[in-house]
């Protein structure tokens, strides 16, 4: 049949939305009862619907999140203080984003710094947004392993334009003189233009000595001080199955 050889013809095009709604259609009366303006409007809202939800998983594979099924929505808050549901959700709204604005998230191990960092991660990918997920302990390494094959500068870009950058662990591990180096070129292509995220332990007023130049040190906080918000978590670690669990509550 003619509509069956469409659908087919669709398909080879990758029109897969356009073809589930163009089956669908065939077998509805009602919507065979449309004019074909009607009908084509309702064929192209699908494929356009389709197209953002292959996008949006494509974006958290993409991601590389510690915590892929961290949700804003799903943060509990219980028993840390540093934040609370309105703060986390008007953040997330904010526009945060758009702004290239920069989010510290500290505290001690286990209470969840991680977890938020990935729920806002999630957050952007499930808007259209692109982030990506990295451990700075494990970054001396995987950037010797870029220079070494020739593919930093290539990567240095792709980053540049990943609109949400999550560094879990900032100040965990010695860096070498290399990897400060980079780490100013990774933050400065983002000031102002890309957001970035930070968990860590170590306070700020001590990044300058883990950081070990005080030339680059400046330059990297400056730059990541032009928009920032901070949050401080304290209080009781919690996890929940494999996951940890955010947990915050305002402060008394």
């Amino acid at each position: 049949m003619l509509d069956n050889a469409t659908v087919a013809n669709l398909r080879s095009l990758k029109l897969l939305g356009f073809a589930d709604g163009l089956l669908q259609q065939m077998g509805q009366p009602e919507a065979l009862a449309m004019t074909f303006e009607e009908r084509l409007a309702l064929l192209v809202d699908r494929e356009i619907a389709q197209r953002g939800d292959r996008k949006r998983v494509r974006l958290l594979q993409r991601a590389q999140l510690k915590f892929p099924e961290a949700a804003v929505e799903n943060a509990q808050f219980d028993g840390v203080r540093g934040i609370d549901r309105r703060a986390l959700t008007g953040l997330a709204l904010s526009g945060w984003i758009e702004r290239g604005d920069t989010i510290l998230f500290s505290g001690a191990t286990d209470l969840g710094k991680t977890w938020l960092a990935c729920a806002l991660g999630q957050y952007a990918c499930r808007q259209g947004h692109s982030a990506l997920y990295l451990r700075v302990p494990r970054l001396p390494e995987e950037l010797r392993v870029l220079h070494g094959s020739g593919g930093f500068g290539k990567w240095l870009m792709q980053l540049a334009r990943t609109d949400v950058l999550i560094l879990d662990d900032w100040g965990t591990g010695p860096i070498d003189a290399t990897t400060r180096g980079d780490l100013l070129e990774i933050i400065d292509d983002r000031a102002g233009q890309r957001a970035t995220i930070i968990t860590h332990q170590l306070p700020v007023d001590h990044w300058h000595g883990w950081i070990g130049d005080a030339t680059i040190a400046d330059a990297i906080l400056d730059r990541l001080s032009q928009r920032v918000h901070r949050f401080d978590l304290e209080g009781d670690s919690r996890r929940t199955g494999a996951s940890k669990k955010i947990a915050a509550k305002t402060r008394p």
